[in-house]
Formats: structure tokens, C-alpha cells, sequence
């Protein structure tokens, strides 16, 4: 941001839009951030940047994690001259958190119990290789106050919270109860344990339905269940405990009320060791599936400048109960006429930190190590800014037309992040040959945008979007793009129930406008053009004169969503005149081919697509404003051919089951000769730690089971089969 001018009507509006002063906006505005080379933001201001020159931290931290937050710790511990120390599973081994850090030590196989969550071998780590501190990330070990003491025995520096504070707010009952002490807005419910599914449904009725049953333990979305009726209620509880139990070593749930149609706004909280806490503003984090956060932005649109302030102080005030010290998140229920409820507090770094760091200027990381060293915090609550826009999208390896996103693994055959364009940040730990497996969290990335304001934050996303290459697994890229241009979403009309709401039945991705889709069969015929012109060059000299057919016009048939198309398409350079059922268009692009991305100029609108196949037989798949879309081009003659090829039969899916998402199978209710019901529970899937139940498509007898509880299984593997 430098070189920013700003006139004083400018900032007296930006001052009455957030309540500061034109010398405080000029104060923010000169610590806006900035984009290293490495796509990092980071303030401008020295007094962020870097430590203070009489500062001793630590000569060496280990980081207990994996993945993209490994990578980002590693980041700020470089700039602080910190050398750093990373853990791996075996299968982990060549991933890019282990190539970054200074040192590196196995603790254990791939499953997460064995390795990451394995304290013993944890421990055997920091011995070995004498690190001063941990940084435990996000989940894992992060919230665990066993771990905690464990590093104190041993006089190692945990970045975190004191023990007694992630013990009290990692307990969502003992957190509750705290919470109304610290006078902190409170969600009704039962502040106790629920002992079996019959107490579920005896305390559900007296709350009254809709209730939430939760991980009292629990974090992340998992262990978390919503009933409406007593039979809910009952498969709620299995579920959550079953899931709790997997995720969190700890089968307690609470209930609570249920707010309908809430938004989900947490609020940044830093303390340090000498009673001194601050909110760093506000995240929207209501775009949601499953109970697991998709997108988030920061500010919030929602919130005036009295009800931002009032949740602050309510969530320092609980800091401060328990005399918190670090980064730490309290969250909220939302409702539309802006009261606020409190839901949990996580005593760890966010997975959203970024967007907080784009509009503050800070480093929450930096920030965690000095706290975590005794030095106290540098800034008063007035200094805390809030400075344009920013938002992040999480880029998951998970197909967005199953239930909103369900895991997908492999192998990543091309990897490409749009951070060549302005205003953008991806925080990764992969690379090209990166495997996604079952055994991790499918995250790929975090997509950070950030503008002068929420409309270019916005731009820029879909433009990023639109940029990233991804190759090798199915990517949730087509329903995040779909998300930031939806008008509900742009208005800022949010709620947790968004997704269902716009998508009733489903994701199906972009519905295209004719425009739109003239504008995708003009690309299509393009690019089947142009392959077909330089297929016709040979490289060197050849042995036969090479006669070349002069072809003023491409007569071509196209066809898509099952419609048929006509298109006439004629080159001029590197111009192409392409007309599509009647509609005339120009589309100019480099036209090179072997490019993953293909930046194209239709009549004037400029497009960034993706050719991702081209096969000899037609078929074509672009990813065309984020959605994949399968077209079929041939020449006119080859079409009229292609009438007289048999098609292949479509199997007959109405008496078998096949696993939707890879994962390990949990439960198998049914066995050869049972008579089930459509919709009875066949057997249980658990992926990614989320327990997913799989239910029968018609009534009829079960003929054969093709799995048993602790059977691994792959996307589309026969499960049972019906007669």
C-alpha cells in the first residue's frame, strides 16, 4: 500500500463508517498490509515486523503439527531468526513442512494416534533435538493440557494458554458455567453430562426441539449433532459420542438450545502473562457444512460499531476470567436482531488467522512467541485497527456435489497457486506429488484475499480462484467460486444454514446465462481449433513434401448438458470468429495449449479457463467460472459419423451400495438374508474422523456384503448388494 494517497474526504467517511479519527485511519492505513514474495502478509510497520532489537525469544521451537500451519510457523520463525524443528509421520516424510525446517524427526506411522498424537514419541523429539518451545498449531495436540504440563515437567515453553486455561475453556460444560460468571451471553441448555441416549432425549424435550448435541471436549465440528425429534436425539447422541470419542479421547456431550438460522461471528483475543488482553476485531465465519467453517471474511458486514464492541468486551472478559495468555478465539451465535450467544472459546490459533492479520497488520504467530516468552503486549485496544477487507476460502480436497463436500484423496499431478496476482495469500503445505490421504484433514490450502474493501476482496478471490491449478483430486474450488458471486452472499444475507438455504437439493454447480454459455462453446470451439491447427506442424524438416488443408471455416457440432450446438468458427491470427447458434463472437487469447491456464478476451470480457482434457474422440473438460464442464466437439462429418457409435450402457445402481468418499468402515448393520427398508443405516463410514452413515436406496433383501468394521475402502467400492 504504499504511495496510497487518501483525501480528507475519504478518510472522514472511512471515520464514520468505523468511528476513528482521520490521524487514527492515517495510523492504519500506514500499517496496512503487504505481500511478501511468498505470499505472506505482513504490516509495513516496523514495530510488527521483525522482534524488537533487545528481544530474546527462543533459539529453537519444534512445531507439533503438520500441513499448511507447520509451514506458516515456520514463516515467522524464520523472520525471527528462530530455528525450527518439524515432526513427520513416515508417510510425511518428503512433505514441504519437513523440507523447510531446520531439523526434522519421525514420530511414528501414518495414523494419527500412532504419530502426531503419539506424546511419548512427541516428547522423545524435543529432547533430542533440545527445542526451547513448542508450537502446537491447531488441532492435534493443541488444546491438550496433558501435553501442556508434560512440556512444563520438563521446563519446555508451550505457545499457548496455561494449563488451567485450555482445561476450562476445552471443557465446553466448565466453559459455559464460566462464561455466565464472567457475564458472557449465554445459549440455554443443560450445563451437565448426558449419560446414555434416553437422558438425550428426556433433556431434549425439556430444553424443547430444535436442540444441538455436542463434544463436550469437541472443537473442529466433530461430535456435533443436530435433533429435531426424539429419533434424532437418539442418533445424535451415538454419533457425536462415537465421533468425540475418535476425535477428542473424551465421549462427553452437553446440549444446548439450537438457534435457527444464526450467523457464526467469533472475535479475536490476545493476552499476555501480565493481565493485559485485546480483541483484534471480528470474523464472519457463517458459511458452514457440516459444522465445519468454508469461508471467512473479516469484518464482518453485519456488525455495527456498538454490538463489535460489546462482543469484544464480552470476549476479553472471559479471557481475562482465566487469565488467558495468547491467541485464543471466543465464538458466537448471531441472531438476526444482533444479540449474541456465546458457543465455545478454542485456546489455540485459528485455522481463519489470516484474514485477522490482513485487516490488523499483525502477526499472530510473532505475537503467540513473545507472549509465550513474558514480554507483554506492545499494543493498547485504540491501536487495534481495522484496515480494508479480507477473505478466505478453504480449499479442500472434497467433491462440493456430494453433501456439500465429501473427502477426496490422491495424488496432486499439478499444483499452481494464483499468487502471482495482486492482493492474494495461500498458506499450503503441498506441492506437485503431494498426497492427499484419509489419514489427514483434506485441507489443501487457505485462499486469502484482501482489498480496500469487501467489494475487491471479492474480485479478487473469484480472479484466484479462477487461477488456481489443481490436478489429481476432485477440489471444492467449482462451490467456493460458485459462493462469493451469489447475490445473497454479496448482500451479505449470511446464516450457518447458507449452503442448505441456496442449495436445497444439492450443489450442481454454475448455472450458466445464455451469454455465459455462448461465451463457453465460442472458448470450446477456439480451442478445438487451434489443436487441430497445430497438430497439422511438424518440428524440423520433413522426409515427404506435407501438404497442408486450406480451411477457411470450421463447421463444428457441439454438444452440452445433453443439447446440441452449432458453431462455425474461422482463424485470423490469434483471433478467432467463432459464431454459436446464431450469436457472433471474437475470442483472443496466446492460444498455448500445453499452458494450464488460458487467458481468453470474449467480445471484451476477459476470462481466465481452464482446459483440463482434450481427447480424440471430442470430449473436452474446462473449468469455465470455477464450474468443470464436459463438452463434446466434433467437425460436422465426424459428428454425423459419430450417430453410428454404440454407447456405453449405464449400470444399474438401484441394488448396490458403493462408498461415496474413501475411509475406513465402522459398523455393518445388515448381513446376507436381512430385509431392509430405504433409508435404514447399512453400514457406518468414517472419513477425515467424520462418521458418515450410509443408508439402503429401495427395500429388498441384502444378497451378498462385501465389508466388514475396520475394512479400509475407496471412493466407489462395493459395500453390499441388494437383490
Amino acid at each position: 500500500m504504499a504511495g496510497l494517497w487518501v483525501g480528507a474526504a475519504a478518510l472522514a467517511a472511512a471515520g464514520r463508517r468505523w468511528r476513528r479519527s482521520p490521524q487514527q485511519l492515517l495510523w492504519t492505513l500506514k500499517r496496512a498490509p503487504v505481500y511478501s514474495q511468498q505470499g505472506l502478509l505482513m504490516p509495513q510497520s516496523p514495530r510488527s515486523v521483525g522482534c524488537e532489537p533487545k528481544e530474546k525469544t527462543f533459539d529453537k521451537i519444534l512445531i507439533a503439527n503438520r500441513g499448511e500451519i507447520a509451514c506458516r510457523v515456520i514463516k515467522t520463525c524464520r523472520k525471527m531468526g528462530i530455528k525450527t524443528v518439524a515432526i513427520h509421520s513416515d508417510v510425511d516424510a518428503s512433505s514441504v513442512h519437513v523440507k523447510m525446517a531446520d531439523e526434522a524427526v519421525c514420530v511414528g506411522p501414518a495414523p494419527s494416534s500412532k504419530s502426531y498424537l503419539n506424546m511419548d514419541a512427541v516428547m522423545e523429539a524435543i529432547r533430542k533435538t533440545r527445542a526451547q518451545a513448542v508450537h502446537p498449531g491447531y488441532g492435534f495436540l493443541s488444546e491438550n493440557k496433558d501435553f501442556a504440563r508434560s512440556l512444563a515437567a520438563e521446563d519446555v515453553t508451550f505457545i499457548g494458554p496455561d494449563t488451567h486455561a485450555i482445561q476450562a475453556m476445552g471443557d465446553k460444560i466448565e466453559s459455559k458455567l464460566l462464561a455466565k460468571r464472567a457475564k458472557v451471553n449465554t445459549i440455554p441448555g443443560f450445563d451437565g453430562v448426558v449419560k446414555d441416549a434416553d437422558e438425550a432425549v428426556r433433556i431434549a424435550r425439556e430444553i424443547g426441539y430444535p436442540v444441538m448435541i455436542k463434544a463436550s471436549a469437541g472443537g473442529g465440528g466433530k461430535g456435533m449433532r443436530i435433533a429435531r425429534d426424539d429419533e434424532e436425539a437418539r442418533e445424535g447422541f451415538r454419533f457425536s459420542s462415537q465421533e468425540a470419542a475418535s476425535s477428542f479421547g473424551d465421549d462427553r456431550l452437553l446440549i444446548e438450545k439450537f438457534i435457527d438460522n444464526p450467523r457464526h461471528i467469533e472475535i479475536q483475543v490476545l493476552g499476555d502473562k501480565h493481565g493485559n488482553a485485546l480483541w483484534l476485531n471480528e470474523r464472519e465465519c457463517s458459511i458452514q457444512r457440516r459444522n465445519q467453517k468454508v469461508i471467512e471474511e473479516a469484518p464482518s458486514i453485519f456488525l455495527d460499531p456498538e454490538t463489535r464492541r460489546a462482543m469484544g468486551e464480552q470476549a476479553v472478559a472471559l479471557a481475562k476470567a482465566v487469565r488467558y495468555s495468547s491467541a485464543g478465539t471466543v465464538e458466537f451465535l448471531v441472531d438476526s436482531q444482533k444479540n449474541f450467544y456465546f458457543l465455545e472459546m478454542n485456546t489455540r490459533l485459528q485455522v481463519e488467522h489470516p484474514v485477522t492479520e490482513c485487516i490488523t497488520g499483525l502477526d499472530l504467530v510473532q505475537e503467540m512467541i513473545r507472549v509465550a516468552k513474558g514480554y507483554p503486549l506492545r499494543h493498547k485496544q485504540e491501536d487495534i485497527p481495522i484496515s480494508g477487507w479480507a477473505i478466505e476460502c478453504r480449499v479442500y480436497a472434497e467433491d462440493p456435489y456430494k453433501s456439500f463436500g465429501l473427502p477426496s484423496v490422491g495424488r496432486l499431478s499439478q499444483y499452481q497457486e494464483p499468487t502471482h496476482l495482486p492482493g492474494v495469500r495461500v498458506d499450503s503445505g503441498i506441492q506437485p506429488g503431494s498426497d492427499i490421504s484419509i489419514y489427514y484433514d483434506p485441507m489443501i490450502s487457505k485462499l486469502i484475499t484482501y482489498g480496500c474493501d469487501r467489494a475487491e476482496a471479492l474480485r479478487r478471490m473469484a480472479d484466484a480462484l479462477d487461477n488456481y491449478v489443481i490436478r489429481g483430486v476432485t477440489h471444492n474450488v467449482p462451490l467456493l467460486r460458485e459462493v462469493i458471486i451469489n447475490t445473497r452472499f454479496v448482500q451479505g444475507d449470511l446464516s450457518t444454514k447458507f449452503l442448505s438455504d441456496v442449495y436445497p437439493d444439492g450443489f450442481t454447480g454454475h448455472t450458466l446465462t445464455r451469454s455465459e454459455r455462448n461465451q463457453l462453446l465460442a472458448i470450446a470451439s477456439s480451442l478445438f481449433v487451434a489443436s487441430q491447427l497445430r497438430a497439422q506442424h511438424f518440428q524440423g524438416p520433413s522426409r515427404v513434401p506435407v501438404v497442408r488443408p486450406e480451411v477457411a471455416e470450421w463447421e463444428l457440432s457441439i454438444k452440452l448438458h445433453g443439447e446440441d450446438h452449432t458453431a462455425v468458427a474461422s482463424s485470423s491470427g490469434s483471433t478467432f470468429a467463432v459464431e454459436v447458434d446464431g450469436s457472433k463472437l471474437n475470442v483472443t487469447s496466446t492460444w498455448n495449449l500445453a499452458s494450464p491456464l488460458l487467458s481468453v478476451n470474449v467480445d471484451g470480457t476477459q476470462r481466465t479457463v481452464q482446459c483440463l482434457s482434450r481427447e480424440a474422440g471430442g470430449n473436452m473438460s474446462i473449468q469455465f467460472l470455477g464450474t468443470v464442464y464436459k463438452v463434446h466437439i466434433l467437425t460436422k462429418l465426424a459428428a454425423e459419423l459419430n450417430k453410428f457409435m454404440l454407447e456405453k450402457v449405464t449400470e444399474d445402481t438401484s441394488s448396490i451400495l458403493r462408498s461415496p468418499m474413501p475411509g475406513v468402515v465402522v459398523a455393518v448393520s445388515v448381513k446376507p438374508g436381512d430385509m431392509v427398508a430405504e433409508g435404514q443405516e447399512i453400514c457406518v463410514i468414517e472419513a477425515m474422523k467424520m462418521q458418515n452413515s450410509m443408508a439402503a436406496g429401495k427395500m429388498g433383501k441384502v444378497k451378498l456384503v462385501h465389508c466388514k468394521a475396520g475394512d479400509t475402502v475407496g471412493e466407489g467400492d462395493l459395500l453390499v448388494e441388494l437383490e
